[in-house]
């Protein structure tokens, strides 16, 4: 079956292109979520609409990724979490609190968007990529410190 992607699938390919795909991927998964439509005559005239649509968006997209990629030269998020001999964590920190870091500090970052490929576990400063576009990433550094124990 050929489908017209409306949006980028990843390991797919990108808006506005012509793939072909197997039957029940296309009928139970794309077509239902309105991430394609149906490759025929009639669509294949929108086609040259959408590209022309897509390229202004992308390169719109691309442009506040590269401001929000400025923005991020010299940031930084720190963590303080409690952890035991050899600087080990209980527990980690995640993509998902270092995008709450980011809201905190006033960038507005998907979780998803982070390239985490583990959770971070010890102590230190890491150098986390973040993926604001397809051909824009940028790099945040994230300090973890001890958590200063009451005693």
């Amino acid at each position: 079956m050929e489908v017209i992607l409306k949006e980028d699938v990843a390991k797919l390919g990108s808006r506005g292109e012509v793939v072909k795909v197997a039957e029940g991927y296309g009928r139970n998964f794309l077509l239902p979520r309105k991430l394609a439509i149906e490759a025929n005559e009639g669509n294949k005239a929108v086609i040259a609409q959408m590209k022309s649509a897509a390229v202004r968006r992308s390169a719109k997209e691309k442009a506040q990724a590269e401001e929000l990629a400025k923005q991020f030269e010299g940031a930084s998020v720190t963590f303080a979490r409690k952890s035991g001999e050899h600087d080990q964590l209980f527990g980690s920190v995640t993509s998902g609190d270092i995008a709450d870091g980011l809201i905190k500090k006033g960038f507005n970052v998907d979780r998803r968007k982070i390239q985490l490929h583990e959770p971070l576990k010890t102590i230190g400063e890491f150098t986390v990529p973040v993926k604001l576009h397809k051909d824009v990433t940028a790099h945040l550094k994230v300090v973890i410190e001890k958590e200063a124990v009451a005693e």
